[in-house]
């Protein structure tokens, strides 16, 4: 067995020691609720009727009698949304499957489940990082009726995963399986949508042919092909062992997409309390599975949005995770695949070049993951299998040790970067991330003048003004979770990918997010604290010298300092937030938001 990097030893084990009283107190109220006997068993006759009034005669019966463990189903489906319309057809699959291994399966409820790719750039985003946590409570309010044994959760994109997660582990006592429903088909090379977006960025081509790029894009049910935040998340939830081994990039409607549907309902029934392999989804998680998430997403290069929703998914299990934590791993893991934002190519590229399979088996055999960790089937070590179909039924083999394709997917010995590309930036501003992996070497380190801006809006108008065409530190502020929701800035790619491509050095400085899409601009982003709490990128004022070092982490700010902590910071006007679209409503989540290091959510369970 390879050797544990010790840098993966030391981050774990710090991990621990910060997290053991908030650990411990996580671990005995779970283990409080550990069930001796079926759920429902602990429901009066009244309670049970209700549960089994609307069920078939068969499920009915069992849970009358009590004889079958319930698997409660939590969704995230509309059929609006291509990544989440496949799981229209799943409850009913789950329940056929249940059946055959003597188990019933129930909705117990539904999700929110939002696009950011519906609401980039418009009025909506701002909803989006706190649909994270609405996830987690509404599957709360499903699983509040106490009457499961194991839960299977039905969700992909961006905020949606990560608010399952924090929900399966605050019923931590319950098995939990996550079941994908895959990415969509390939559509158009992503480098010729990026570049119809800058041709209609600069106006030389017009909207017919810009929908036309974007409808060949996105043109069908499944996840978006691109490596963002959606696709992210499948691959987190694999190395932390809720997925079955290789359930992540299978397309939807495929015979084996089902049969890994129906396997994960059959392991649900498998792992209850009442049976011999009882896996908590609270226990199940631990130090090692989140160290493990951390540096798959290093060596995929994978969404900035991760720096919020680990140490948000950590804290519901009662651990701390810091952005150190993050930056070292960073520095210890090689990149070893290139998929858009970071390379030209899909994630179906990537599952066919040898995928997850191949990537686990890589990292494990470099002692940069941790194969005993526990997961829904075995332990890690074994996630290095892919699976197949076999007489209709799915079963694993062992995926291929050598890549199908090196300008995709790459050993640890052979990456495309020693390190993650994940920076920790600090300074003078303030403490953010930067996810150098796309950017070009030579544009890491941008030194120019601050141009301050307060909306997204506000820097388009001055960039189709003409306003723009120079050297200059964008600095957009205002954008974090206590002033708007903290949404995306991604529609701020194409312009200032524009501006760099005329022979500009450009940088952003934001207190919002850029996506997992994050693309080729160096970009310091959840800059905390934010402006909005009198953090020091309020002080910032036009033509302020700003050196970004995406190398070196450095966010420095080449003011006199006395000059600077003298000056009166903007001041937060939340007009726009506070009206409309129902942003009124999250008013509570904006104060209670804890800082983007911590996840920027309205609770923590730490303590």
């Amino acid at each position: 067995m390879t050797k544990l990097h010790p840098k993966i030893e030391e981050v774990t084990a710090r991990i621990e020691s910060r997290s053991q009283d908030s650990r411990a107190a996580y671990l005995e109220m779970i283990r409080a609720r550990r069930p001796n006997a079926y759920a429902r068993t602990r429901l009066h006759e009244g309670n049970i009727a209700h549960a089994s009034a609307g069920c078939a005669v068969i499920e009915k019966a069992q849970i009358l009698g009590a004889s079958w463990p319930v698997i409660g189903i939590i969704t995230a489906y509309n059929d609006m949304l291509s990544a989440h319309a496949p799981f229209e057809t799943y409850p009913q699959l789950i329940r056929e499957a249940a059946r055959e291994v003597n188990a019933v399966a129930q909705v117990a409820g539904g999700v929110p489940a939002m696009c950011d790719g519906v609401t980039q750039g418009q009025e909506g985003m701002e909803l989006s990082l706190f649909s994270r946590d609405v996830i987690a409570m509404a599957s709360a309010i499903g699983l509040s009726h106490d009457a499961f044994d194991a839960v299977l959760h039905l969700g992909v994109c961006d905020k949606i995963v990560p608010g399952l997660v924090i929900a399966a582990l605050r019923f931590g006592w319950l098995p939990s399986i996550f079941v994908p429903a895959g990415p969509m088909p390939s559509g158009l090379p992503n480098p010729e949508k990026v570049r119809i977006r800058q041709l209609f960025a600069e106006g030389k081509v017009g909207r017919e042919a810009l929908l036309k790029a974007e409808s060949e894009s996105y043109h069908s049910q499944g996840t978006c092909t691109f490596y963002g935040t959606a696709n992210s998340n499948q691959m987190i939830m694999e190395v932390m062992g809720l997925h079955l081994p290789g359930a992540a990039f299978t397309n939807p409607g495929t015979p084996l997409r089902a049969a890994l549907t129906k396997a994960a309902a059959h392991r649900a029934a498998a792992i209850t309390a009442q049976g011999q392999d009882y896996r908590p989804a609270g226990e199940l998680i631990d130090a090692r599975s989140i160290v493990n998430a951390i540096v798959g997403l290093m060596a995929t290069g994978g969404s900035t949005n991760h720096a919020l929703h680990i140490p948000a998914m950590a804290a519901a299990a009662g651990f701390d995770v810091t952005m150190e934590d993050f930056a070292d791993l960073s520095h210890v893991t090689p990149l070893l695949a290139r998929i858009y934002p970071n390379g030209p190519s899909d994630v179906n590229h990537f599952h066919a070049a040898g995928g997850m399979g191949f990537l686990v088996g890589e990292l494990l055999k470099a002692g940069l993951m941790q194969g005993d960790a526990s997961a829904v089937m075995g332990s890690i070590a074994s996630y290095c299998h892919e699976p197949f179909l076999k007489d209709g039924a799915v079963e694993w083999r062992r995926a291929p040790e050598t890549s199908g394709d090196a300008e995709i997917l790459r050993p640890c010995d052979d990456p495309f970067s020693a390190d993650g590309g994940l920076r920790l930036m600090e300074g003078p501003l303030g403490r953010g991330v930067c996810k150098v992996s796309a950017v070009k070497a030579q544009n890491r380190i941008v030194e120019a003048p601050a141009i301050v801006f307060e909306t997204q809006e506000a820097l388009k108008e001055a960039f189709e003004a003409g306003r723009l065409d120079r050297d200059f530190v964008a600095v957009v502020r205002f954008q974090g979770p206590a002033a708007n929701g903290m949404p995306e800035l991604h529609s701020l790619s194409p312009v200032l990918g524009v501006l760099q491509d005329r022979g500009h050095k450009v940088a952003l400085v934001t207190d919002g997010r850029m996506s997992g899409a994050s693309g080729k601009i160096p970009a310091a982003i959840h800059v905390a604290p934010e402006a909005a709490r009198g953090g020091p990128i309020a002080r910032v004022q036009d033509g302020d010298i700003i050196r970004l070092d995406g190398e070196a982490g450095r966010l420095e700010l080449k003011v006199d300092p006395s000059e600077f902590a003298a000056r009166t910071p903007a001041e937060f006007r939340p007009n726009r937030p506070s009206m409309g679209l129902g942003r009124e409503m999250f008013d509570l989540f904006r104060q209670f938001a804890s800082t983007a290091d911590c996840g920027a959510s309205p609770f923590r369970f730490l303590g």
